[in-house]
């Protein structure tokens, strides 16, 4: 069954409007029990051109209205993917010597849709809890080193991020 089950496994993986940052679709296998998702696997992301050692792995639980970042590093590649629930994510570059600087593009990630999202260093995210309680994961490719990260705050007059909120649940960091 493994086997058989390794040799469907596709990966679909698509550019965005934000040089570097993709798209990744992996498979869901469905039937009468539920669903199985492999989440990554090493081989298959290799197969697609990416190349990347994660080091760590990282789970934000948040209820409804919490608005977590923006918040990003410039050495660190991140692959974000919903467990549960439903949020609405922002990418933006950061890189303020970059012509693209303030560029972004939304997406929304569910346990419906399996849709990760690579994001590469030097851009920043920040997630919008749509659903009652999401679980946010995303792997790293370095250790977690607050000092070294940025954050822009999510309503940065310079950024002009659209939410779909008015008043969003914010930490002081992100405030």
């Amino acid at each position: 069954m493994q086997k058989e089950l390794f040799c469907k496994v596709k990966l679909e993986v698509s550019e965005t409007e934000l040089g570097g940052v993709l798209l990744i679709k992996p498979y869901v296998f469905e039937d009468h029990r539920g669903e199985y998702i492999e989440t990554y696997n090493k081989a298959l992301y290799k197969e697609k051109g990416i190349e990347i050692k994660f080091v760590q792995d990282d789970i934000s639980v948040s209820t409804k209205n919490v608005l977590r970042g923006i918040h990003g590093d410039d050495c660190t590649w991140k692959l974000i993917s919903c467990l549960y629930g439903r949020f609405y994510l922002v990418v933006v570059n950061c890189d303020t010597k970059s012509k693209y600087f303030g560029k972004w593009q939304s997406f929304v990630l569910s346990d419906k849709n399996r849709l990760q999202v690579l994001v590469p260093p030097k851009y920043g995210n920040a997630h919008l809890v749509l659903s009652d309680m999401t679980i946010f994961h995303y792997k790293q490719s370095t250790y977690y080193d607050r000092s070294k990260q940025f954050t822009y705050k999510y309503d940065d007059s310079r950024l002009n991020i659209w939410w779909p909120i008015e008043k969003p649940i914010l930490s002081q960091r992100d405030d």
